[in-house]
Formats: C-alpha cells, structure tokens, sequence
C-alpha cells in the first residue's frame, strides 16, 4: 500500500499453512484484552514498547479494510465472522498480490549475506538482491507445517544473538504408565504446576488424557512454565483438580451421605456417580484404599480418596516436543532490535518480526496479534 516493491520468499508450495491451522482452522485472528502480561519475553520492555498503540481496535480496522468482518467470544478471543482460516488468508492474498506484491513458493533459502549495501538471498534455484529484508521464517513449531531453526540460523550469520528455543502450548508427557487407562478422557480441571516441590503456576480449563501423558486447554496453557521448569529442576509435577467446582469437605460429605452400609456394589461403580469410570479405577489405584466394596468405606477411607480427587499427582518428564507444538519460547534477542520499526540495531535495513523472535504470547489470538503489530510497525515506520 505504501508503494514498496516486494517479494515474498516462500518455502512451501501454499503460503500461510500455519494460519490455515491456527485456532482449530477458524483462525483466532486477536484477542479483545490485549496487555503485555499475556506476552512472554526475556525483554518484556521490548514487547510493552511494540505494543503501545496496537491493541485490538489496530487490528480490527485492518481487517475489515480487507473485508474481514470479526466476532468475539465471551472470553475475549476474536474470530473472522466466517470461522474460517481460509477466508483470511485468501483475503490478505489477495490484498498483497493486488498491492504489488509477487509471491514465489517452493522457495527454499539456503544462505544470506550482506555486501555492501545489499543483502544475496539464495536459493536452491536463484539468487535474490535486495536492499531492504524481512526475515519472517516463524519458529520450529509444527514442524509439519514447515516450521524450522532457518530463521535462527540467517540471524546468527547475520551477528545477531539468539535464546534457545524451547516448544510451548504443547502436550506433555508423563512417565506415569498408569495415566494410559484414562486415555480419551477429558475434563474440566484446574491444574497446578510444581518443581522440586515449589509452586510455580496454576491453570484453569479443560485436561485430555492420553497413552504418553496430558493434553488439553489447560496443559497447553501451562506448557511454557513447564518448558522453562524442566530444563531447570530435577522433577515437575502436575497436580490436578478434577473437581474443581467440589471443595474437599463438600465431596467428603456428599460421599459420607450416600454411603450404603450393606451395599456390595464395587468401589469404582461407586465412584461412577461422581466421576468417569475410567478416572474412578485410577484414583482408586492412587489412594491405596483398603476398600473394595461401598460398604467398606469410612471416613479415613472416603477422605483418601477425595485428597486424590482434588490433587491428582502426574509426574511430567518432557514434552512432545516440536512436531505439535503450537509456538516456541526463545528466538533471536530483541535487546538488538529496535521496537519501533522492527529494524535489526546490528545491521542497517534488516527487520526481523513475528515468531522468529523472542517473544511468545499465551494461548488466545495473542501470538497472531503480535504478528499483525509487527508488520504494521514495519509498514508504517520501517522501509
């Protein structure tokens, strides 16, 4: 729009796959409560200075100067009216190639240099010049959708220092075998992260089960805490409420008054009326009770019970890494980069913007929001 000419460098064969995924294929375009505390950064100066002045209404009336009409969510999160990934991509295609821009996909860069006052992008098949460059490359996240280090590795060549990544909104695993039973189950929780016994984070949403350890809204939430948590403790640990809406001594009573003392009924089918069947034989399991039948249970009983209820332990030793990992903590330092425009402070005319760098926003339209502020910085101060 700004009369620029540009060339979009693409290394798969369809551009935007990524935002094709993005919130479940409806695309989670931005957040209505944007703040910095919902970005995490090792400069958090950085994202409160590229943030001010792009909050949601920047962003909205963006969007709908492409035609994208928006909807919002009682929690906050803000959707194309459509639900459909697809109709923003194609609109903000069409808008570039429109504006001038020429799009070459299946392009895979192999190196980039800077002589002089230009910069030789080369790829497998051609060599660019250009005087001005963005690097745009995103993080290794979902790698199947063609996440990778490129980025990092044009920035180190380039003298820029880089954090190590590290996956985040992402499944953890668990060397708990006995979780594999619940496999499929999901529930609303509220979850507690712990290292080496210290409390470090709490959570609220839904938990999945599965055969390697956890998933869901919750643990995804969670996630970066326990990224960071792993690489400096010796052991995490989930603790999880899976009643959250019970307190311990409403669930010791409730259970205290419907007990049938002459009643044969297993202690699992017991436990079917307040909980999945399947989480039933598992807290059975964890709390060593002596009982196995309804009548068997007392007070010292029901009580051991409810403590695993309402503190499920699940040891965490890693998570699935990468491959589905939804963004990444870590990236190229943003202490060398300027805030304003985005402009690498150790080389003239390079930009860096949106994943690639280090800063990563919660669950939430929060990592697109930072996106799209970071091109309109770009666009609107930069080259």
């Amino acid at each position: 729009r700004a009369g620029y000419k540009f060339v979009i460098l693409e290394q798969n064969k369809k551009v935007a796959k990524k935002l094709l995924a993005s919130g479940n294929g409806k695309c989670n375009i931005t957040n209505k409560n944007i703040s910095p505390k919902f970005f995490y950064s090792q400069n958090r100066d950085f994202v409160a200075e590229l943030l001010d002045g792009y909050g949601y209404e920047k962003i909205e009336e963006f969007f709908h100067s492409i035609g994208i009409h928006l909807t919002t969510l009682e929690d906050g999160r803000v959707f194309p009216a459509s639900l459909q990934a697809s109709s923003v991509v194609e609109a903000l295609v069409f808008e570039a190639i429109s504006s001038g821009v020429h799009i070459i996909t299946e392009c895979q860069i192999t190196s980039i240099d800077k002589k002089e006052n230009h910069f030789i992008i080369q790829s497998q098949h051609q060599t660019y010049t250009s005087q001005n460059l963005i690097i745009a490359t995103g993080s290794p996240a979902f790698t199947r959708l063609g996440g990778s280090h490129s980025g990092y590795n044009f920035a180190s060549r380039l003298n820029h220092p880089i954090i190590p990544q590290i996956p985040s909104l992402v499944p953890l695993v668990s060397d708990d075998k006995t979780l594999a039973q619940c496999s499929g189950v999901k529930i609303q929780s509220e979850v507690k992260l712990y290292a080496n016994g210290e409390f470090i984070a709490q959570k609220s949403g839904d938990l999945l089960f599965s055969d390697y350890g956890v998933s869901g809204l919750a643990v995804l939430d969670i996630s970066k805490y326990i990224s960071v948590a792993l690489s400096n403790f010796e052991y995490c640990e989930l603790r999880v409420d899976l009643m959250p809406r019970y307190s311990k001594e409403r669930l010791i009573n409730m259970m205290l008054q419907t007990i049938q003392k002459d009643s044969n009924k297993p202690l699992w089918l017991y436990l079917n009326g307040l909980l999945n069947h399947k989480l039933a034989k598992l807290i059975i399991q964890k709390s060593k009770t002596k009982a196995k039948y309804e009548k068997d249970l007392n007070r010292k009983e029901i009580t051991k019970l409810v403590y695993n209820i309402k503190n499920l332990s699940i040891p965490i030793v890693d998570t699935v890494g990468f491959e589905k990992a939804e963004v990444s903590l870590g990236g190229i330092d943003t202490n060398y980069i300027n805030a304003q425009n985005l402009q690498s402070k150790l080389v003239p005319n390079l930009y860096f913007l949106g994943e690639v760098l280090d800063v990563t926003g919660d669950r939430g339209g929060y990592n697109l929001h930072f996106a799209w502020v970071c091109g309109m910085r770009v666009a609107n101060i930069g080259i």
